[in-house]
């Protein structure tokens, strides 16, 4: 496992005990080994998500890889879309795959099997009118095919999201392997936990507007 207890209770900095709260009572995932637990970094970056759960800029340090991840770059390559139709989770995933452009190595079939396999073990809706639609193992093995699509819907649709409430945007995460996607995962998750970015995806504005956002983001996180 990734992480230890000491770890995880440094990320939120919250006692123990809460940590262990949040274990028998919102079913936080963790893996008990000899009296111990410990906790995958890709698992709990979801669940802070779905969870609602406050967190600090701790988070975007939980990987390191050899190659950093810009998040501006990746939208750049996966570009923002608008009006996506679908009424059904089925539905979105496929006009959003014959929507987004993707690498030369995988075909749409692959992708849209992948997402959906993804779904049926788990909403990818995050709360608050967000999902992350992701393959559940990687799908491309060069790092300069991986992308991140925004994409908003044409009408909100329910996405089966804890808070009830209907997805209007999607980010769909293509990544190489699993530490790039956890890094990917760790960025757009502290996004998600900011109110103004919230509304600013709620607002549906023009395509500079959000990359203006995200840029500015990046650079105030290079700089801390």
């Amino acid at each position: 496992m990734d992480l230890k207890m000491k770890d995880v209770v440094d990320l939120f900095d919250v006692p123990e005990k809460t940590i262990l709260q949040w274990i028998n009572e919102k079913k936080m995932p963790s893996y008990k080994i000899k009296n111990q637990y410990f906790f995958n970094k890709a698992e709990v970056n979801e669940w802070i998500l779905r969870n609602d759960i406050a967190v600090s800029e701790k988070i975007l340090d939980l990987t390191l890889t050899t190659r950093p991840v810009s998040l501006i770059d990746l939208i750049k390559r996966g570009d923002i879309h608008y009006g996506i139709e679908g009424a059904t989770v089925r539905g979105v995933i496929d006009g959003v795959v014959n929507t987004i452009p993707l690498p030369k190595s995988i075909d749409k079939d692959t992708v849209l099997a992948s997402l959906l396999q993804r779904e049926e073990m788990m909403t990818t809706a995050v709360g608050k009118g967000i999902a992350l639609p992701h393959p559940r193992n990687p799908i491309i093995s060069d790092i300069d095919d991986e992308s991140v699509s925004i994409c908003f819907l044409k009408n909100p649709v329910d996405y089966r999201a804890l808070d009830g409430e209907p997805v209007q945007a999607l980010f769909i995460i293509i990544s190489s392997n699993a530490k790039r996607h956890l890094e990917i995962l760790s960025k757009i998750s502290f996004l998600c936990k900011q109110e103004d970015f919230l509304k600013t995806l709620r607002d549906r504005p023009k395509k500079e507007v959000v990359l203006y956002y995200i840029e500015r983001a990046e650079k105030e996180w290079r700089e801390r």
